[in-house]
């Protein structure tokens, strides 16, 4: 306990109120003078003894339990138990939890017995990402007349991470798991052809083509036999992130950039059960480079390499950030630059990531604003709304040649609004490896 401050009490007020008003009357009638200066001192009195008995009493011992981890956007229960080593205590709490979070149920009375505890909850949620600190407990101890309470403040240091929002990553590799991955909008179209690995003999379902047939296991079980293709293992996707002031843009209560950080993970987890490897550079902001790795850890590092990254005051420098893969990643690569592309962007863009097709597979995933779109689609009713019309029309139209020019020169594209992104990204990832581009 680092400070401790005096308040005025619920009942302080009213006994001074009291005595005002009996030094009114004493005014005009000096007979109730004796009155007025006998409540004065008994309030003065009262006052001290109980700041006397507040001083002497020990401050609960306070134990917070709160997650470590934290999701983006998710509400999360913190609990404190109070445990009261002498007499009687009762009071109020607040929790000095870290700043910026929305908060629920706080401040809590408590009320405790000689030597008992108790235990108070409340919620917190957080929409920006990061490391972020507790500092402590402060309480507000009540005398037994209401007339002085004691400020105590109890130092509680503790660190929580806030994470992308796991939970819904979480969510959809459950469905992954259970082979339901059109629920979540994933589409596994069935192979064609040859080019595929072999990967298991199953028993024949409707639709298997007659060449996946393993007839020798059908004469042997006597039941149709089917043989089961995967993607060829041991490829590498490498996400390429913006970092730059563009990413700043917000729909609602998540940024852009929170957007790609749920889109990131959710293809990561995807490729990483494919057999990929993963890993991820960003750019325009902090230099941050996670090398592509596969295997059950890889994920975990790939959400803690992540989960602090935010967007940056910078300009999206695309040139930079392909000078520095093209020495880190020579061999060939599934690379996704996830951005906000932009019409001014095509010659710079083009020309960075002509170098980089060079080498690699280059699919530029671009977030489109709802704004323009809703722009695009509001009706007019008067020259302010033709002129908003106007410019989102320009602006479309130059971010649309920006584009087609990209795929002119064999880069892949991907076109989507943010929320839309994670699955977006994770059909066009199967795709790719369907079509065997890699």
């Amino acid at each position: 306990m680092n400070r401790l401050r005096w308040i005025p009490g619920p009942r302080l007020n009213a006994a001074l109120g009291l005595w005002l008003a009996l030094g009114l009357a004493a005014s005009a009638w000096p007979a109730v003078l004796g009155l007025w200066a006998g409540v004065g001192l008994g309030v003065v009195a009262a006052a001290l003894v109980e700041a006397g008995w507040l001083r002497r009493a020990a401050p609960p011992n306070i134990t917070r339990a709160a997650p470590p981890v934290m999701s983006l956007a998710g509400w999360h229960e913190v609990r404190l138990r109070l445990e009261n080593p002498g007499g009687a205590l009762r009071g109020s709490l607040f929790d000095h939890h870290p700043t910026g979070f929305e908060m629920e149920h706080l401040p809590q009375r408590f009320e405790l017995a000689p030597g008992g505890w108790s235990e108070l909850g409340y919620r917190l949620r957080s929409v920006e990402r990061g490391s972020f600190d507790f500092q402590g407990v402060e309480l507000l101890l009540d005398g037994p007349l209401g007339l002085v309470r004691r400020r105590a403040w109890v130092p509680l240091p503790e660190a929580v991470r806030v994470f992308p929002n796991f939970r819904q990553v979480s969510h959809f590799a459950l469905l992954a798991l259970d082979d339901r991955q059109a629920q979540m909008g994933i589409h596994q179209r069935r192979r064609r052809g040859e080019g595929t690995e072999f990967f298991q003999l199953r028993e024949y379902r409707v639709g298997d083509s007659i060449r996946q047939i393993d007839w020798k296991a059908t004469a042997r079980r006597f039941q149709l036999i089917s043989r089961e293709y995967r993607d060829e293992e041991d490829q590498s996707l490498i996400f390429l992130m913006d970092c730059g002031r563009r990413m700043h843009a917000r729909d609602g209560e998540l940024a852009h950039f929170d957007h790609v950080l749920n889109a990131v993970l959710l293809l990561g987890y995807v490729a990483l059960r494919q057999g990929d490897a993963v890993g991820l550079q960003a750019f325009s902001g902090q230099d941050r480079w996670i090398p592509p790795r596969k295997g059950v850890g890889a994920m975990n590092g790939l959400i803690n390499g992540v989960y602090d990254l935010q967007s940056s005051a910078a300009a999206s420098d695309f040139a930079e950030a392909v000078r520095r893969l093209s020495a880190r990643q020579r061999r060939r690569a599934l690379i996704i630059l996830l951005t906000n592309l932009r019409g001014e962007d095509e010659g710079e863009a083009l020309t960075a990531l002509n170098v980089l097709r060079r080498r690699h597979l280059v699919l530029v995933a671009s977030l489109r604003e709802p704004a323009l779109r809703q722009a695009a689609e509001a009706p007019v009713h008067g020259f302010r709304d033709a002129l908003r019309l106007t410019s989102a029309e320009h602006y479309l139209r130059a971010r649309k040649r920006s584009f087609e020019a990209i795929k002119a020169q064999g880069v892949l594209t991907l076109d989507v609004e943010p929320d839309a992104l994670p699955v977006a990204l994770v059909n066009r990832y199967l795709d790719v490896k369907r079509a065997r581009l890699l």
